[in-house]
């Protein structure tokens, strides 16, 4: 038996540094159940062993898809017979959107440790909380789950972000701010494509009861997490938690400035912009001559003439670690 379980892979880039000191912090704190893999491959027999000593929580201690295949396992699997332990996410990526959204910020180590103070407190109940997670259907086959999905130009920003920023070696920060102002340029001159990233393609996103919105969009988000980018929450701006939140922005340099200067000013939400779309919903299709998303930092791409199809799940049990 573990209060904790510690789940790792190695190969992220987060850990290349980090992980000699979750070893040693793990051999110092017999309760923390250690478990490394070196790739998404091994999660399932990972989840299925860690269900073998009971812990009281499961930590991730990965990237973006070591995440993903997590809790698409935890989810999926049943290795907990219905009874999942709520889940802690270590910022330990290249974006950490769900850890921030969970308040894991800063050092690692310090949340790991926050973790094993929250289990032996006895104060554990009061900071779990319960979040739906967007499944991805892949033509019938298991779905892949995450909580945080980009579409549209934004997938395009990421990608390229990631195939020709990330590779010059800047920090994580930089490699970001660049893409996203090369991103902007494109969008206020209209261009694309050479060194800046490729020229958005029409979509139509359609929400089951909500109806269509068809256009090229410069920003397109689907979420169940609290917080996005742009310090943006979305229990505020919908009112109401749960379900798959969209955030749909037109490609234009007009609707983008409008949706940051609402951002800036903290009323993003709360009054109609031209352009700037919100809805939510239980189901939500992504259709496009090229129909490619980037959810939770893993790329899928739709077969030619099918739609991206989301979905929203029953309640999981997560673990806040803000006070």
């Amino acid at each position: 038996m573990a209060s904790v379980a510690l789940l790792s892979n190695p190969r992220s880039t987060g850990n290349r540094s980090l992980l000699p000191q979750v070893r040693e912090y793990c051999a110092a704190h017999p309760d923390v159940f250690h478990y490394e893999v070196e790739d998404v491959g091994q999660i399932e027999k990972a989840i299925r062993t860690i269900a073998m000593v009971k812990p009281r929580v499961v930590v991730i201690n990965g990237g973006d898809g070591t995440v993903q295949a997590a809790l698409t396992e935890l989810y999926c699997g049943d290795h907990f017979g219905g009874k999942t332990p709520p889940v802690a996410v270590l910022p330990n990526g290249k974006t950490n959107l769900i850890a921030l959204d969970l308040g894991a910020e800063g050092d690692p180590i310090h949340a790991l440790e926050r973790v094993v103070e929250l289990v032996n407190s006895g104060d554990l109940e009061n900071h779990v909380i319960e979040r739906e997670l967007i499944a991805l259907d892949r033509d019938g086959g298991r779905p892949v789950l995450g909580m945080f999905l980009g579409g549209a130009y934004l997938a395009d920003v990421m990608l390229y972000c990631r195939n020709r920023i990330y590779p010059l070696g800047l920090p994580n920060g930089l490699s970001h701010f660049l893409a996203a102002l090369l991103g902007l340029i494109s969008i206020i001159f209209g261009v694309g494509g050479g060194r800046l990233p490729p020229q958005p393609e029409p979509l139509t996103v359609s929400l089951i009861r909500q109806g269509q919105l068809q256009g090229k969009f410069s920003l397109l988000i689907v979420t169940t997490l609290e917080k996005l980018l742009l310090s943006i929450r979305t229990s505020e701006v919908y009112g109401t938690d749960g379900r798959m939140k969209l955030l749909a922005v037109d490609r234009s340099a007009g609707a983008l400035f409008r949706m940051l200067g609402a951002t800036w000013r903290g009323t993003l939400g709360k009054h109609h912009l031209e352009g700037v779309h919100f809805q939510q919903g239980d189901e939500i299709r992504i259709e496009g001559e090229r129909s490619s998303v980037i959810l939770d930092g893993e790329f899928f791409e739709a077969p030619h003439g099918k739609p991206i199809i989301l979905t929203s799940t029953a309640p999981v049990p997560f673990l806040r670690l803000a006070a």
